[in-house]
């Protein structure tokens, strides 16, 4: 996600403000962009992040360790999802224009999204919450590209070059993954008589905390693998614009003042797990990557999910993602033994709350390096890419032949690292990688 667009786009305005006037250029480009129909320039991502031993390597580490989640049900639908060339968008499937406009009325009269958002959108509400895909309206919609070749966020903002989702992925993951090991170090740890001690890095834990691997590994992928729906690829190398929804942006804290808009595609992600039925605290700890529910904030979640489980067609209490409170408010429900004492029918204000969904929201936050990382050294690139012999006013070839392809195998992150150690000299080092294997 993006410190350039706050989580991933939670309130679209804010992009323009802190974009660089590259990238400003970009997003003016798009926004004329047919985004009704596939992106032109997906196919070209395609090929490009198919040759990025950065992007592959990321991949096949996020394969191996999805081989090893312990629940079947789980691990079969995560390797769906990022593997199958051909899966099925089970949230789409049989959906045609009536019965999408129908999801749209639902949404709107549930506030959960903005007309004035919608207004504003290429396509509107209709583009936004459904993007367009592969055997739209079939009973196997299929994405319009490979998880491989998704970027990680809105062009300018993190990781957004051809195979940067799953660079992005990665380090959530081991992100998320080394959070889960630190606590049972120090709050799992026992010695000979039961008693916790801060383990040992390295140490080999005896937690009987029961903090979940299987959604510590799965969470961060589930959360933004509709990125590939939603950041399809422009001929000029630049993407689709993205629609903010889950809340109409002024009364979305149960009537009172709050915004719980995000970016489309973590709704759409969560629309995909709770149609397939993954579990309550699994969908959850999805739900929470844009903002923990704790701190005053379980009025997002919540809505996130009643967005989702509109779009999935799913009744959310019925399958036990939300309840309703003696208001008659949606909140978040007691799984695991939670119940036990009801701790919301104590104390309202209180949440009912797990680690998974804490931890999974931290691991999200590389936003704030990688973010303005990528905006600033885009302009070292243009600035020296009249070396290599590539204009910036040449929107299409420096975005296809010089940008995207030194960040799809190079990364923004390592550059700016470089450039901040080693200045200009350092960056013409890596770029000269690629010219020595003929790619710039």
């Amino acid at each position: 996600m993006s410190s350039i667009i706050k989580r991933a786009g939670r309130v679209s305005g804010r992009v323009a403000a802190a974009l660089p006037l590259g990238a400003l250029i970009f997003c003016t480009t798009a926004q004329a962009v047919d985004q009704t129909v596939p992106g032109a320039g997906n196919a070209a991502a395609t090929q490009l992040s198919s040759k990025s031993p950065l992007v592959q390597s990321a991949y096949k580490w996020l394969l191996k360790n999805t081989k090893a989640i312990k629940d079947a049900n789980l691990r079969n639908a995560t390797l769906n999802i990022i593997s199958n060339p051909k899966v099925c968008i089970q949230h789409r499937a049989n959906l045609g224009e009536a019965e999408k406009e129908a999801i749209l009325t639902h949404l709107m009269n549930a506030g959960l999204y903005s007309t004035v958002d919608a207004g504003n959108f290429p396509g509107g509400a209709m583009a936004g919450v459904f993007p367009p895909v592969l055997q739209d309206g079939s009973a196997c919609p299929q994405l319009p590209q490979p998880f491989t070749a998704a970027p990680g966020s809105a062009f300018g903002g993190h990781h957004s070059q051809p195979g940067g989702l799953v660079v992005h992925e990665v380090l959530n993951d081991m992100s998320d993954m080394d959070l889960a090991k630190n606590y049972k170090l120090v709050y799992g740890t026992l010695d000979k008589n039961g008693l916790p001690v801060v383990g040992s890095t390295g140490k080999a834990d005896n937690s009987k905390l029961g903090i979940s691997n299987d959604i510590i590994v799965a969470a961060p992928m589930w959360h933004d693998f509709t990125k590939t729906m939603v950041f399809q690829w422009n001929a000029d190398g630049s993407e689709f614009k993205e629609f903010n929804f889950g809340g109409g942006g002024l009364t979305d804290n149960n009537g009172k003042t709050g915004d719980s808009r995000t970016g489309s595609h973590h709704i759409l992600a969560l629309a995909e797990a709770i149609k397939r039925g993954l579990a309550p605290d699994f969908v959850i700890t999805q739900a929470s990557a844009h903002s923990v529910p704790s701190l005053g904030n379980e009025f997002k979640v919540v809505n996130w999910i009643r967005a989702a489980a509109i779009i999935a067609n799913v009744d959310p209490v019925q399958n036990h993602y939300l309840i309703l409170d003696n208001n008659n408010n949606y909140r978040l429900p007691a799984v695991r033994t939670l119940g036990e004492f009801d701790l919301i029918g104590a104390s309202p204000t209180r949440t009912n709350l797990l680690v998974e969904y804490v931890l999974h929201n931290i691991s999200d936050s590389d936003y704030s390096f990688t973010g303005p990382a990528l905006d600033e050294i885009s302009l070292v690139l243009q600035k020296l890419a009249p070396e290599y012999g590539y204009d910036f006013s040449d929107i299409s070839k420096y975005n296809n032949k010089f940008r995207n392809p030194i960040f799809s195998y190079l990364s923004a992150e390592r550059l700016f690292i470089i450039y901040s150690n080693e200045g200009l000299d350092g960056v013409r080092r890596e770029i000269g990688k690629l010219v020595k294997i003929k790619l710039i």
